[in-house]
């Protein structure tokens, strides 16, 4: 009879320890993934220039993201002889409607030599996309060249891989006959290559071409 008491008691501390050993079933598991620090997203996107009456000219743009922190540079954005550095800030938010911004200053020289502010703003609900990218330089050399510049598109993507839209551009880096160029565009999505044609003006005047590759990385 004792034996079996002690063996009881026994069996019952063993069991006690061995439930004392596993987690508590309130407690979550054990996940690290958010202490990890964010990574850094690059990108390099090309913007080839076929306008009438001038030569062509090839624009670079390089952007580094980390978590909120945006940089960016970019080459004969402003005008064809000038290029810019620039530091933003990332947000976003939202499910079925996810709005995205990116606000920036930054610093512009060259022929053209001054202090942007601006945006990169998009706003996507399923299939569409409307986005903007805009700045006003204001110019310190002479305060009568500062300038508006923008880019609104609003894209559809009836597939994975490709996408159409409409597209408006408000730019000093050259001059046409529209002070607000209007058009179309066509984008291609492999992997990570972007590939985009704009045609702008088509109708109103000799038509402008920008084809654009993007590489993310």
């Amino acid at each position: 009879m004792h034996a079996r008491v002690l063996g009881m008691i026994a069996a019952g501390v063993l069991l006690a320890r061995g439930v004392r050993g596993q987690p508590s079933g309130n407690a979550p598991p054990a996940d690290a993934s958010h202490l990890a620090p964010p990574s850094w997203d690059f990108s390099l996107t090309l913007d080839g220039n076929f306008i009438p009456q001038n030569p062509f000219y090839l624009s670079p743009t390089v952007t580094a993201d980390h978590g909120w922190l945006h940089l960016e540079a970019r080459g004969k954005y402003e005008s064809q002889h000038s290029g810019s550095l620039w530091v933003g800030h990332n947000s976003s938010f939202g499910e079925q409607w996810v709005f995205h911004a990116t606000w920036m200053l930054g610093g512009v020289f060259g022929d053209v030599t001054g202090v942007a502010p601006g945006f990169e703003l998009s706003l996507q609900h399923g299939k569409f996309t409307l986005s903007s990218t805009a700045e006003y330089v204001f110019d310190t050399k002479d305060r009568n060249r500062s300038f508006f510049y923008s880019w609104p598109q609003l894209t559809y993507a009836p597939l994975e891989w490709l996408r159409v839209g409409l597209v408006t551009q408000r730019t000093q880096a050259y001059q046409t006959k529209l002070d607000t160029q209007r058009g179309f565009l066509v984008g291609f999505t492999h992997g990570s290559l972007d590939f985009t044609t704009y045609v702008f003006n088509i109708g109103w005047t000799d038509p402008s071409v920008v084809v654009e590759l993007v590489y993310g990385f």
